[in-house]
């Protein structure tokens, strides 16, 4: 592991990094508050609400982890033209994000109302339409990204929530594209049907996703993940894939290559937008020149910070660099 050199990519080279992401563009909204009777009307525990807070999700998480560790990145994806999506955009002008690849359609922005008691999610409102995005709409998000990668990208993330923006056809096209200008395509994946994924050069799914697309599933042991990654990469013809394992952290298995690197995680509360993270830090880990292995640890370190929080959360420069001095003060 070069401690050096992925110290210097945190510090300096991911300010010179320019990374595209694209997919479900998602906004998280948090009631927070507690829980002390049950409603006389029905059987439901009453929430007295104590906090709001609005945080970006999905594709827009992606971006938003990226856009803290100091690297240029841009948009595109699929909203609505309604309060939540103007919500999105007075986050992103913040976060310095660019949004000029976000399509207005007449469907809703994707938003994700959550009701919390303590620490304990009770409820979720879902304001969406998953259907696959076809016309005159997808023809300008593919429009957007073919002429954001005649400009030097260094990466392209998919983010697929399973929203409609990762359809087959969208997928190989982006793939395909970005092939065309050398550069490289991670994909987080949703679903059973990752044939749409053909060729990517890294796909990031968590145990329980590589298990819907296995005849069986696996158990978290290292030879099974092993060989269960090397099938799903022969039978979807996907170059390289980064599992994430929860408690047991996450593999790469590159080329020839396989990587096991244990959890840092001290205390789990929340594992909402852990994906995000690994994916965001992986591609920044790229676009700086990291060995794949080495991305695949910082990604690691920076889910460790994410999964001890509550609720959607966004790692920062400074954040990681905390945690890379703890780790080298441990291997000293």
């Amino acid at each position: 592991m070069d401690m050096t050199k992925i110290r210097a990519v945190v510090a300096e080279k991911s300010v010179r990094s320019n990374i595209l992401v694209v997919g479900d563009v998602m906004l998280d909204k948090y009631y927070s508050g507690e829980v002390t009777r049950i409603s006389p009307e029905a059987p439901v525990p009453i929430t007295h609400v104590t906090g709001t807070r609005e945080t970006l999700g999905g594709a827009a998480n992606v971006a938003h982890n990226i856009a803290l560790l100091g690297a240029h990145v841009s948009i595109a994806g699929f909203v609505g033209d309604d309060v939540h999506c103007r919500t999105l955009l007075e986050k992103f002008t913040a976060r310095g994000i660019d949004y000029t690849g976000l399509v207005r359609t007449n469907r809703p922005t994707t938003t994700k109302i959550r009701v919390i008691g303590g620490h304990q999610q009770m409820l979720r409102l879902d304001f969406e339409d998953a259907s696959a995005v076809d016309g005159d709409y997808m023809k300008q998000y593919l429009s957007y990204i073919d002429g954001k990668l005649n400009e030097s990208m260094d990466c392209v993330i998919i983010s697929d929530y399973g929203k409609g923006s990762c359809t087959e056809f969208a997928a190989q096209h982006i793939i395909r594209a970005a092939h065309d200008h050398g550069v490289p395509v991670i994909i987080d994946p949703k679903g059973t049907q990752w044939a749409k994924y053909k060729d990517a050069d890294y796909i990031t799914p968590n145990l329980k996703e590589i298990n819907e697309v296995l005849l069986e599933p696996i158990a978290n042991e290292d030879f099974d993940v092993e060989k269960a990654a090397r099938y799903v990469m022969r039978k979807f013809s996907i170059r390289n894939l980064i599992l994430t394992r929860s408690e047991k952290g996450l593999s790469i298995v590159h080329g020839d290559e396989v990587t096991h690197i244990p959890t840092h995680a001290q205390e789990v509360f929340d594992v909402s937008g852990a994906g995000d993270t690994v994916i965001a830090v992986f591609g920044l880990a790229l676009a700086g020149g990291l060995k794949p292995a080495d991305g695949a640890y910082l990604a690691n370190l920076a889910a460790s910070v994410v999964v001890s929080k509550v609720g959607t959360y966004a790692v920062s420069r400074e954040e990681l660099l905390a945690v890379l001095d703890r780790e080298e003060g441990v291997t000293a």
